[in-house]
């Protein structure tokens, strides 16, 4: 039945792989079980209550994506969107949490009908080759400064805006995080180098192992005003009742209290912002895993598609923000993961964590860190595939911009608006004209019109 299902001969693969490859892209992603509560709590709403919506909106959105596209993909709460909706529309718009709630619902009934009438993939499919390459890199750049940012490795600096931490400083606690993550990312390095199937899961545990002996020895002393929980998990249960606090709020909004223009720059936000998160992350963990026909098109870019959408309805009437696919998914990918298989395998530890939720969020992040580093540098690889020399500048440094943008603005959707941009600019100035598609001119003016009204 599992090789019917998800066609795992056809795609060189075996249930072992799929399974540690999903348990993989769990584990790398968890941190958001921990993250997505804290950061909507401040809008009002009941942390265990999000924690529920996102467990359930994960589950369902990821067992779309295994079962409708089968391909390897986890889906979660967004970074960025969350804290948008907390920090902007909230606290910035003065929204109360339930309409900004109800923006994501009509984001996502909008990204449903986009997604039925071919608009998503038509918009996939425009995006020249070398961009899509560009996409791969890019990511692989932003989520290895996020790795190194969740370490404690990189921090802020009034001189230089980001620096290397002090391990000196405050060592029982962010110098000692710091020092690990170092020491997990050389486990991972060697396990991977050496094809230890399981290497990047198998740094997680190893590094998380390592840091509840230095819990245990004292090299490591929790401070929980400063955000360094005790490495330990609790066995303690979730209240299951606390979602009736969030289910269906998003509908029970008076309309006349909202100004109807600001609403609607809220829902194209977070419609803009998760399209193109989405397909960035398609295109890029595509791209690396080989997955693009020749091309460069998603077979199942379709379902994918829909999923995320589903997923983000789904989300908003549970009580959480955008859900979308994560770039995380990358890591399950580099350790093996192709089919829906590696999905379904996430989507049930999601399940498992609305019960067991406070083990799962136990995993700290300098031990998730060592694998974003390491699968950074694996998409990373994909930049041999631009070619760099004269007689290809109009596609290579549109694409330099593209990689360039990610990290340095901390956005995938800011390195495709500037690479489609650029690349829009420079063929058309060059007098390339045929290198440009009819939709990547539509595209580039949106992308314009994005910088002058948003």
């Amino acid at each position: 039945m599992t090789e019917k299902l998800f066609k795992l001969k056809e795609n060189h693969t075996d249930v072992k792989t799929e399974i540690m490859a999903g348990v993989t892209t769990f584990m790398t992603m968890a941190y958001i079980l921990a993250i997505n509560p804290s950061i909507l709590g401040r809008t009002g709403m009941d942390p265990t209550a999000v924690l529920l919506a996102t467990c359930i909106a994960s589950v369902i959105g990821t067992v779309c994506m295994g079962l409708m596209a089968n391909l390897p993909f986890v889906l979660s709460a967004g970074m960025g969107l969350n804290a948008y909706m907390a920090y902007t529309v909230v606290a910035g718009y003065g929204y109360p949490w339930q309409v900004a709630l109800l923006a994501v619902f009509v984001e996502g009934i909008v990204f449903i009908v986009l997604s039925l009438t071919n608009v998503r993939e038509a918009i996939f499919n425009a995006i020249p080759v070398v961009l899509k390459k560009a996409v791969s890199v890019g990511i692989g750049l932003y989520i290895a400064f996020i790795g190194l940012q969740n370490a404690g490795l990189c921090v802020d600096s009034s001189a230089t805006l980001v620096t290397i931490t002090g391990f000196r400083k405050n060592f029982t606690t962010s110098g000692i995080c710091a020092l690990l993550t170092i020491v997990g990312l050389f486990i991972t390095i060697i396990l991977y180098i050496k094809k230890v199937r399981g290497s990047i899961l198998m740094g997680i545990v190893a590094t998380w192992v390592i840091g509840m002996i230095c819990q245990l020895v004292g090299l490591y002393v929790p401070d929980a005003e400063s955000g360094y929980n005790s490495l330990f998990p609790t066995m303690s249960l979730t209240d299951f009742s606390k979602l009736g606090e969030t289910f269906g709020q998003c509908f029970k909004v008076d309309m006349h209290s909202i100004g109807i223009f600001n609403f609607i720059v809220v829902v194209f936000s977070f419609l803009f912002v998760d399209l193109f998160d989405t397909l960035g992350t398609l295109i890029g963990v595509c791209s690396k895993a080989d997955m693009l026909d020749e091309k460069g098109r998603l077979p199942q870019i379709k379902p994918a598609l829909l999923a995320d959408a589903v997923a983000t309805t789904a989300g908003a009437v549970l009580g959480t923000s955008t859900t979308t696919t994560f770039v995380e998914s990358s890591a399950g990918v580099a350790a093996g993961g192709r089919t829906g298989l590696t999905s379904i395998t996430a989507a049930v530890l999601f399940a498992l964590s609305m019960f067991f939720a406070p083990i799962f969020t136990a995993i700290p992040s300098f031990a998730t860190a060592p694998a974003l580093i390491v699968v950074g540098f694996l998409m990373f690889s994909s930049i041999t595939d631009i070619k760099f020399d004269d007689g290809n500048y109009t596609k290579a440094i549109p694409a330099y911009l593209c990689i360039l943008s990610m990290p340095l603005f901390y956005s995938i959707s800011e390195g495709i608006s500037l690479g489609i941009i650029s690349y829009v600019v420079i063929n058309l100035v060059c007098g390339k004209r045929k290198d440009i598609t009819p939709l990547m001119y539509v595209l580039a003016v949106l992308f314009v019109l994005k910088y002058v009204f948003l």
